[in-house]
């Protein structure tokens, strides 16, 4: 609950009677508005109330806290954000104390029955969802794995007036890469991702890192910017050279994940000046890029704009990358092992490559971001093999897990050896 929860009832915000109850909105049922342009114009109130709210709460702990950022020291954190004062240990997976309607959906979702699991999700929300936010999550997943964004954002209006913060991001799931022929064996290497993580600054000295990056034989490479404070001139342009280049090579089915990207990109917006043209274009150029590599469109276009006026040249164009995905900041074990999209059946072939994967490593780090679904006889193959590698000694965490898959491992019985990390919203 935010500081100012006291400020943000809806009741208040909305006259005291107009605003309707979140029970309402929530079996898919039409609105109570007269018209859609009201219905809309309503949720335009919600979104701009709900970041108003969200700043005032922000500037005021700024001032509250010794453990935020000094004032005008660049780092920007974004409007609703959590505040998480160990970052190498996030929220383990967790369940409400007594919810069926969970567990149910999770097993529905992996046995591929999509729409029954989105049913008794969304029939859940007015009840269980009035105090838990795991269906609601779950629920996000559901519609990102399915490409849903619609659905997605009506769902998330909802969320935001229901818990009065801001709505989450859509981030649909990436194309993965067919990396492996069908029916063949992959190699220990053939889903380990090469992992650099940088902090604190990025600057000329980067050069050399990113020259390993970029000469690294691993078909994925992820990058980690969540812990950086600073960057100059120079290291822009490193940093531009070598995300350009990984682009370049994803025509090869190269994978890239931006960990940490809006961290960077907070770092570098307040050092770009509009008409302040005797500055390097190497910062502008970056933003740029991570615009362009995060698919945010419209802040690209915007951006583009300020750049052409900025130098009088013309504006780049918008081209959608092909195999980048985005994830939170995390505590760097060295490589990852990525899971694929889809994890079915025994797998022999996805479980032997993990015991490549795992030798001579005494942590072992799966990377779940571009997973979408597991289903049963997959989930308990995988956690036979997982908690076999734990009583070895080893230690094991599944990262980024979608809501959906961390349901189903924890009602396997994932044990104390297999540490679960959903991601946040």
């Amino acid at each position: 609950m935010g500081l100012f929860s006291f400020l943000k009832r809806k009741n208040d915000i909305m006259d005291g009677r107009d605003w309707p109850p979140p029970e309402s909105r929530l079996h898919g049922e039409p609105s109570r508005l007269d018209t859609e342009a009201e219905r809309e114009r309503q949720r335009e109130i919600a979104r701009a109330t709900a970041a108003k709210i969200d700043e005032i709460e922000l500037a005021f702990a700024s001032d509250m806290f010794d453990d935020e950022p000094a004032w005008g020291s660049g780092v920007r954190r974004p409007a609703g954000s959590i505040a998480h004062p160990e970052p190498d240990a996030p929220p383990l997976s967790a369940a409400p104390a007594s919810a069926p309607a969970i567990d149910e959906s999770a097993i529905l979702y992996a046995n591929g029955q999509s729409d029954a699991a989105e049913q008794l999700l969304r029939a859940c929300l007015p009840t269980l969802g009035r105090a838990e936010r795991l269906p609601w999550w779950m629920l996000f997943d559901l519609y990102q794995a399915d490409g849903r964004e619609a659905a997605f954002e009506s769902v998330a209006i909802d969320y935001a007036s229901h818990f009065e913060t801001s709505p989450p991001a859509w981030k649909p799931l990436p194309a993965a890469p067919e990396t492996v022929p069908p029916g063949s064996l992959p190699s220990a290497g053939a889903n380990v991702a090469a992992v650099e993580a940088f902090a604190p600054a990025i600057d000329a000295g980067v050069a050399g890192r990113l020259k390993r990056v970029l000469e690294a034989r691993s078909p994925v490479v992820r990058l980690d910017f969540g812990r950086v404070t600073a960057i100059d001139a120079d290291g822009a342009a490193s940093l531009l050279a070598a995300l350009q280049a990984l682009r370049r090579q994803q025509t090869d089915g190269r994978e890239l994940v931006l960990a940490g990207a809006d961290t960077l990109l907070d770092i570098l917006r307040p050092t770009l000046v509009v008409g302040q043209r005797g500055a390097s274009p190497a910062p502008w150029l970056l933003l740029l890029e991570l615009l362009l590599l995060t698919r945010r469109e419209k802040q690209f276009e915007e951006a583009a704009m300020d750049y052409c006026v900025t130098y009088e040249v013309s504006p780049p164009s918008f081209e959608a990358p092909l195999y980048v995905s985005t994830a939170a900041p995390a505590p760097g074990h060295g490589d990852r092992f990525m899971l694929p999209a889809v994890v079915s059946g025994a797998e022999g072939a996805l479980l032997a490559a993990i015991d490549a994967y795992a030798q001579e490593r005494e942590t072992l780090v799966l990377d779940c971001s571009r997973l979408a679904r597991i289903d049963y006889a997959g989930a308990g193959s995988l956690l036979a093999r997982l908690d076999a590698h734990g009583a070895a000694g080893r230690a094991v965490e599944l990262r980024e897990l979608s809501h959906l898959v961390a349901t189903l491992l924890r009602l396997l019985g994932a044990g104390d050896g297999v540490r679960l990390y959903p991601h946040r919203y």
